[in-house]
């Protein structure tokens, strides 16, 4: 099992950034893909992006693709989405999560549905004012 801490959250104006970490430790040699998940109050866990530790590549949501940024640091265990031109809409409870035992092995793997996911991090608020 992979335990995840999420922090960096916090309340910003509509523009300004962010930058959110999430710090793995345990099992962490298993994981094979990370991501960053989202939930608004009444609405379902959305998709932010992910990010493959095979290949290095990167997925992004539509609604997000060039304002978010997903990356990670192998020698801390640690993944990071760095959030610019932040909107009221981003506003939601951040989860970050990790997959190790995917379908298949590919680089272009690119998790996507929370029930693909082993692991969750307890999540961090994030709040953007108009």
């Amino acid at each position: 099992q992979v335990r995840l801490v999420e922090s960096g959250g916090g309340l910003v104006q509509a523009g300004g950034s962010l930058r959110l970490s999430c710090a793995a430790s345990g099992r962490t040699f298993s994981t094979y893909a990370m991501g960053w998940f989202r939930q608004a109050p009444g609405k379902e866990r959305e998709f932010v992006a992910t990010i493959n530790l095979s290949s290095g590549r990167t997925y992004y949501s539509d609604s997000v693709k060039g304002r978010f940024t997903i990356s990670r640091d192998n020698a801390k265990n640690t993944m990071y989405l760095q959030m610019n031109s932040l909107k009221p809409e981003d506003t939601a409870v951040y989860y970050c999560a990790a997959d190790a035992s995917p379908p298949y092995y590919s680089g272009s793997y690119y998790p996507r549905l929370p029930n693909q996911y082993d692991s969750w991090g307890q999540g961090t608020q994030v709040t953007v004012s108009s």
